[in-house]
């Protein structure tokens, strides 16, 4: 677990300052008062500053560490995962994994890697003030599903203008239909729009 110790005026400064360091807030960690702060002769002569330790206990790390050990054992899954939380933004990288037990992580088309990231994301920003960022990807899946989808959009592109007519393509989560929409964003002939509702919404190619 993170911890810092940390000497300022009051307890309340140290404490302050030891929260901006882990980047944590205060009901995620526990704090040790090492030494209460002294005035000295006159209040100058001798003072002493207030000295604590501030130990991270329930932060962002620690909540995701705990939900992927119990659910890779409710699974039955063995895979190594690394965490990484850094500027509001928590990364979590399955390594190692098998390829069967990798196929039921990701699930068709993502679908069950998106559903955990958001089930991760629920539980990491649970009673937090400030919003973090959550991310979860398996052996880099999401950057090859990221080039399949540009490869794809470009193809259907081109199939739109062969036949002349508009193309639909599969459901896919709003994150999938930014890019296929990014991707062709600068054809000069060709406009991209979304129809249908969630989870069923689609993007429509076709010819300006």
């Amino acid at each position: 677990m993170k911890n810092v110790t940390i000497e300022r005026s009051t307890v309340e400064e140290a404490v302050a300052a030891a929260l901006e360091e882990l980047h944590a807030e205060k009901d995620e960690v526990e704090i040790e008062v090492i030494k209460e702060p002294s005035k000295g002769f006159f209040g100058l002569i001798g003072s002493k500053d207030a000295k604590v330790k501030v130990t991270v206990t329930n932060g962002p790390e620690e909540r995701t560490r705990k939900f992927f050990d119990i659910l890779l054992k409710k699974m039955d899954i063995a895979a190594d995962y690394e965490v990484d939380f850094s500027d509001n933004v928590l990364k979590v990288d399955i390594v190692k994994i098998g390829e069967d037990d990798k196929g039921i992580i990701i699930g068709k088309r993502g679908k069950n890697l998106d559903e955990i990231q958001f089930l991760l994301n629920l539980i990491v920003n649970k009673g937090r003030e400030n919003y973090v960022r959550v991310i979860f990807n398996v052996e880099d899946y999401r950057a090859k599903r990221e080039e399949t989808l540009k490869r794809l959009a470009v193809k259907m592109a081109e199939k739109c203008r062969y036949y002349k007519h508009k193309v639909r393509l599969e459901p896919m989560n709003p994150y999938e239909r930014r890019i296929i929409h990014s991707t062709l964003q600068d054809e000069k002939d060709i406009i991209t729009y979304s129809e249908g509702d969630e989870p069923y919404r689609k993007v429509v190619i076709d010819l300006k």
